[in-house]
């Protein structure tokens, strides 16, 4: 074995390597399987939800049934009701209560948006408009 052959085999190597994991990564977290992140909970406040209007109207339509609060920890209060939802990296999954199997994806620090059954992302948006009443 030449020099260059001695210093590129490790190289090879790692890419053959790599290129046989790639499928494995692919399969570990499949369209609809649960998702994977730290836990962590949203900020405390009320989320008021809305639907994107039309050019000819309003800029936003409100949508107060499905409006909520975050309490503490992970527990949230909507329609008069208390619930339990799970939120790991930016997937929020509300797995208790009034909006139970409702899924949201966290986008910035005040905003959530619909997660829909496929996986893409719905029209509706909730806010975090203030503190909890």
């Amino acid at each position: 074995m030449d020099r260059i052959s001695k210093l590129t085999a490790p190289i090879v190597a790692a890419g053959a390597l790599a290129a046989l994991a790639l499928p494995a990564l692919a399969l570990a977290n499949p369209p609809g399987a649960a998702p994977s992140g730290r836990l962590a909970t949203l900020p405390i406040g009320t989320y008021e939800c809305t639907l994107p209007g039309k050019a000819d109207g309003p800029a936003w339509h409100r949508i107060p049934d499905h409006d909520f609060a975050i309490l503490n920890s992970s527990s949230y209060e909507a329609r008069g009701q208390r619930g339990v939802y799970l939120m790991r990296g930016t997937e929020v999954t509300f797995t208790r209560g009034p909006l139970k199997g409702t899924r949201m994806e966290r986008s910035g620090k005040r905003m959530l948006r619909e997660r829909m059954d496929d996986g893409s992302l719905g029209r509706m948006r909730c806010v975090r408009t203030g503190p909890a009443a």
